[in-house]
């Protein structure tokens, strides 16, 4: 097996560990796993705009064929039908707005929509409010916004700070979450990405160990939803606190991980 010439040594072995779990997994339930990505940071790199970040023609390719081994879940923070736009994959599952949106082949479950009317009051206010500041991006979702500030000077980033605290003194329903380079904006339901997977897991996906990967604080709801009886992986450097079982470095690897994963796949099914 030739190894792809983007891939470090260290990158190989965190896959390699990766890999070896999730055959535990597999021997222990007689059942695949099921394969819950995030896109932004896990599938693609992150951009400094979120309306750029693309996967590249191998990754699509890669989960398209994926598509036909494994229960797959796309686990996004964008709105569902932007992170279906961008993965354009049909028969799978998509959820957005951080669980608040989940749609599947068969399906539509919307948590999120009695906060509706309060997402688009909060966003239009944080638009008016924002323009002035150069490179302060608000994209507003169906059930979430976030205010990304990757671009803004720094000197102004307490400024856009303030700014989106004042909007949620109006909104009681909404609340804020810290993010890379951005804030975040939900609802105040008990209700996000690892309460998706939750569902999930009790339905479409029972039986199957789920495997979570993601690279931001917003997906450590997910990691602890997989915990005992999966496995989350964080990607990114293993430089802070996470409920993640395990790190692979980047986006590079995420792709290694997955081609090694069909690669597995089609050789036990063929034996």
């Amino acid at each position: 097996m030739m190894y792809p010439p983007s891939i470090s040594p260290e990158a190989m072995c965190s896959v390699d560990a990766v890999l070896a779990r999730i055959a535990g997994l597999e021997r222990a339930s007689s059942q695949p796993v099921a394969l819950l990505l995030d896109y932004d940071g896990t599938l693609t790199p992150i951009v400094d705009r979120p309306d750029q970040a693309f996967l590249t023609p191998t990754m699509h390719d890669l989960l398209s064929h994926l598509a036909g081994l494994y229960p797959l879940a796309i686990v996004s923070g964008r709105d569902v039908e932007d992170v279906r736009r961008l993965v354009a994959i049909d028969n799978i599952i998509y959820v957005g707005s951080h669980g608040l949106d989940i749609a599947t082949p068969d399906q539509v479950y919307q948590p999120g929509q009695p906060f509706r009317a309060a997402i688009q009051r909060a966003a239009a206010r944080l638009e008016n409010e924002l323009a002035s500041i150069t490179n302060a991006f608000v994209q507003s979702k169906r059930y979430a916004i976030t205010v990304h500030t990757r671009l803004v000077a720094p000197a102004a980033k307490p400024h856009v700070a303030a700014i989106v605290r004042e909007v949620l003194t109006g909104e009681p329903s909404l609340r804020h979450m810290d993010g890379k380079e951005m804030h975040e904006l939900r609802p105040v339901l008990d209700w996000h990405k690892g309460s998706a997977i939750g569902w999930l897991l009790g339905d479409l996906l029972a039986g199957h160990p789920p495997l979570f990967l993601g690279d931001d604080v917003t997906d450590e709801d997910g990691f602890r939803a997989v915990a005992g009886t999966g496995l989350g992986v964080r990607v990114g450097a293993p430089d802070q606190p996470t409920a993640a079982d395990l790190h692979i470095p980047d986006v590079g690897a995420v792709e290694w991980l997955l081609q090694r994963l069909g690669e597995r796949r089609l050789a036990a099914t063929a034996g």
